[in-house]
């Protein structure tokens, strides 16, 4: 679920940084890729929050998978909480810090 191309007005770029399902005092959140996948989708909504954007102001999401066999299954949790347009998106297998299953990264535009 993404667009293959998106143009923007780049006056005003959000980056976030990759973002993993951690809560606020540095726990792993989730054994699973789906409720990492919730868990890392609601860090990155709060970073954004913090620059006055939301998933709707996202254009670009890199995703750093530990496991391909993984796809379906964080396909289908990012498919029900990113709104349409979806962002442009590349996705590729990782070595990620031990306990993580999934790290994502945004590039937004402010409204």
């Amino acid at each position: 679920p993404y667009s293959p191309v998106i143009e923007v007005d780049a006056r005003k770029l959000v980056v976030l940084s990759g973002q993993v399902a951690v809560d606020l005092d540095g726990g792993v959140v989730g054994d699973t890729i789906a409720e990492q996948t919730r868990a890392t989708l609601d860090n990155c909504r709060r970073q954004l929050a913090t620059a006055g954007c939301g998933f709707a102001d996202v254009f670009k999401v890199n995703v750093y998978l530990a496991d391909l066999a993984d796809w379906e299954a964080f396909n289908g949790v990012y498919e029900a909480l990113l709104p349409e347009p979806r962002p442009v998106r590349t996705t590729v297998q990782a070595v990620l810090i031990p306990g993580f299953r999934v790290e994502i990264e945004m590039w937004a535009v402010k409204p």
